[in-house]
């Protein structure tokens, strides 16, 4: 109900159609619900590193006490991130640019940017639930 109240209908929520999950707890794949029942995770951006990933967690609070911001100011990390990254790309890749995003939709969004600036044109195809 407050979900409603408060949410615009456009963002969705899993299992709306069924059963929505009361989500308060995770840990590596799992999700843990309001009644303590586990779930296997296969909807968030964090498989590849677990949630409550206490090493990741470690990273993450050490950075932002020190500073949280994007790639819109310099500094050297995200020139070594970039380098890193592509030097494990094969040829020619390994000598392109990288974009760093933080969301699906900020990577769609860029995608569509940059397929206007190389084509000139505005159009293009959607498909429905994309």
């Amino acid at each position: 109900r407050e979900r409603k109240e408060h949410f615009c209908p456009a963002q969705s929520i899993s299992y709306a159609n069924t059963d929505p999950l009361m989500i308060v707890a995770g840990h590596g794949a799992t999700l843990i619900d309001a009644d303590g029942r586990e779930f296997l995770d296969t909807r968030n951006n964090v498989a590849h590193v677990g949630h409550a990933n206490k090493k990741v967690a470690a990273a993450v609070s050490t950075q932002v006490s020190i500073l949280n911001t994007n790639t819109r100011y310099l500094h050297p990390h995200v020139c070594k991130l970039a380098r890193e990254l592509l030097a494990t790309f094969p040829p020619p890749l390994n000598n392109g640019v990288v974009f760093f995003v933080n969301s699906g939709s900020e990577a769609n969004d860029l995608a569509l940017r940059l397929a206007r600036a190389a084509t000139g044109r505005e159009r293009c195809i959607v498909v429905d639930h994309a």
